[in-house]
């Protein structure tokens, strides 16, 4: 990982979080739309998240090294550290372990369930037998799924916000 890690993993999740609140507005807006240009009442939809593959600390430390030998593959990078730190380090920080990537937006899918069926025959979208197709669409899912990435991207931008704390906090060590 480099020096603006964590900004690069939580600037990634805020950015799915906010597609992720767009499509939970977008859903909450056609709750109740029966005509789409589809044809059909419209389709909830989900996104879809997939872990960004953020390399293993191995890489990462080689990249930031320019490539040295020193953490080159085989002598792992505990041999940097052989006697300079008491107790030594814990786990695999190698191949085994990579360090956490971000996150991404793979997709926004919609949902296949069946639509709702409400009897109105007074609605212009009525069928001969008076029902009308409505999304399947809880606004209570939808307000707890819009809680849920709003949480997360307040945590994120906490996470930016300490990472930005220690930068400053480094720079006034070096005054």
């Amino acid at each position: 990982m480099n020096i603006f890690g964590v900004m690069d993993v939580s600037g990634s999740a805020l950015k799915a979080e906010r597609v992720r609140a767009e499509v939970v507005a977008s859903n909450m807006a056609n709750a109740e739309t029966t005509r789409t240009p589809d044809g059909g009442p419209y389709q909830r939809h989900h996104v879809v998240f997939e872990a960004q593959n953020g390399g293993t600390f191995q890489e990462s430390m080689a990249n930031q090294l320019g490539g040295g030998s020193s953490v080159g593959a085989g002598n792992g990078f505990k041999n940097i550290y052989t006697g300079g730190i008491s107790g030594g380090l814990s786990g695999d920080l190698t191949a085994a372990n990579p360090t956490p990537g971000g996150v991404e937006v793979t997709g926004v899918i919609a949902d296949a369930s069946k639509p709702l069926q409400r009897y109105d025959p007074s609605h212009p979208d009525a069928g001969p037998d008076g029902f009308v197709a409505y999304p399947d669409i809880n606004p209570l899912t939808e307000m707890v799924d819009l809680m849920g990435a709003t949480r997360s991207y307040g945590m994120n931008a906490s996470a930016i916000t300490a990472e930005k704390s220690i930068f400053n906090s480094s720079l006034d060590l070096l005054k």
